[in-house]
C-alpha cells in the first residue's frame, strides 16, 4: 500500500472510466497482474482500485490528478504492450510535477526552444527539469559539471551532446576518459596488457556510443581518429584542441588529476565532467577531485554546475527509491 499523504495534504477520491472500452488497451495499461498500476501507486503515492473499466484513485489532489492523466495517456497509446522503458519514462515525467521549481524555471529560461541533438535516437531529450538545464549548460558553456546519483543520464546526455557537436562540425573529435580506479578489485589480476586491463572500466562509454551512433559508425570513427576512449592517465601532457572531452566517474580522480585534466582543454574545445560523490572508490582518506573542483570552481565564470537528485533517475523506478534510502541512511550515520 502507498504511504499516507503528507501532513496538510487532504486526500481526494477521483473516478475515471475509459470510454469506449478496449479490453486490449486496458490489459496493456494495467500490465501483468496489474503491475503497472502498482508501479503508479508507488511512484505517485496514490491508491488505485478498479472494477472493469472504472478506476478509483485516492491520494493527495495533485498526485491523484497526475495519476489519472498518466493512465489516460498510457491507455491512448496502448494498442500494443507498453515497453517497460516507455512506461518508466512516462511515470518519471508524471512525477516531475513535484520537481524543484527553480530547476523548472531555469529549464524554461531558453524561452521554450526545444533542444534537438543529432544522434540516431530521435526521441532523445531531457526528461526532467534538471536534465534540460544540464543540456543547456553543456551547449552554453565550455566546461560543465554533472554531479549526481546513478541513472540520472549524466554520461549518456554528455555523449549525445558530443556526437551532436561532431555531426555539426563544431568539434573535430570526441575524447572520452575515465580514471582506472579499482572498485574492490585489483587491476593487476585482470588478464591482458594495459589496454585490455582498463577496457572494463571504459565499457559503459562504449555502450553509450553504440546506442547513440550504432556499432558500424563507432568502428569507423575509431579508425578515422575522430573518436578516442582512454584512461585518464593517458591525458597527461596533451593539449586537446577542437575536441569534445568527457571525464566520466570523476569522483575517483584526485585533486591533482582533476586539475591536470581541466588544464588540458585547448582552443575550440568543450569539456563535461560527470560523477557521483556517493560512489567514491579512492583509498580511505584520499580527497576526491570532483568534490574539490565543485568547491574551488563554483564561482568561476564559464563553468556550469548541474546537481542531480533521485528525482532525475530515469532507470527502473526502484533505483530512485534505492538512492533515497542510501541517502537517508547516510544522513542518519552523520
Amino acid at each position: 500500500m502507498p504511504a499516507s499523504p503528507p501532513a496538510g495534504a487532504l486526500p481526494v477520491i477521483l473516478r475515471h472510466a475509459f470510454i469506449p472500452l478496449d479490453n486490449n488497451r486496458l490489459a496493456h495499461l494495467c500490465g501483468t497482474l496489474d503491475e503497472n498500476l502498482r508501479a503508479i501507486e508507488a511512484g505517485l503515492n496514490v491508491a488505485i482500485t478498479r472494477r472493469n473499466e472504472s478506476f478509483r484513485i485516492e491520494g493527495a489532489k495533485r498526485p491523484a490528478e497526475r495519476a489519472v492523466a498518466l493512465m489516460q495517456s498510457l491507455y491512448d497509446r496502448a494498442r500494443r504492450p507498453i515497453k517497460a522503458e516507455d512506461f518508466q519514462l512516462a511515470l518519471l515525467e508524471a512525477q516531475q510535477g513535484a520537481a524543484d521549481p527553480s530547476a523548472a524555471a531555469a529549464a524554461a529560461d531558453g524561452e521554450g526552444d526545444e533542444i534537438v541533438l543529432r544522434t540516431r535516437r530521435a526521441d532523445l531529450a531531457g526528461r526532467t527539469p534538471n536534465q534540460q538545464v544540464y543540456l543547456r549548460n553543456i551547449l552554453g558553456h565550455d566546461i560543465t559539471f554533472g554531479i549526481g546519483p546513478a541513472g540520472t543520464g549524466k554520461t549518456f546526455l554528455a555523449v549525445a551532446c558530443a556526437i551532436d557537436a561532431l555531426e555539426r562540425s563544431s568539434v573535430q573529435r570526441i575524447i572520452l576518459t575515465r580514471p582506472a580506479v579499482e572498485a574492490g578489485e585489483r587491476l593487476g589480476f585482470l588478464p591482458g596488457d594495459l589496454t585490455q586491463k582498463v577496457d572494463p572500466y571504459l565499457r559503459p562509454l562504449y555502450d553509450a556510443l553504440y546506442d547513440l551512433m550504432g556499432f558500424d559508425r563507432v568502428t569507423k570513427a575509431f579508425e578515422k581518429g575522430t573518436l578516442e576512449i582512454a584512461p585518464l592517465a593517458f591525458m597527461r601532457g596533451r593539449t586537446l584542441n577542437h575536441a569534445f572531452v568527457i571525464l566520466d566517474e570523476a569522483q575517483n580522480t584526485t585533486p591533482e588529476q582533476m586539475k591536470m585534466f581541466l588544464t588540458r582543454i585547448g582552443f575550440g574545445s568543450k569539456a563535461v565532467v560527470t560523477g557521483d560523490v556517493s560512489q567514491i572508490d579512492l583509498p580511505k582518506g584520499q580527497k576526491s577531485g570532483l568534490i574539490d573542483a565543485e568547491r574551488v570552481l563554483r564561482r568561476v565564470r564559464g563553468i556550469a554546475m548541474t546537481r542531480f537528485t533521485s528525482a532525475d533517475v530515469v532507470r527502473h523506478p526502484l533505483v530512485a527509491r534505492i538512492v533515497e534510502a542510501y541517502d537517508a541512511a547516510g544522513r542518519r550515520e552523520d
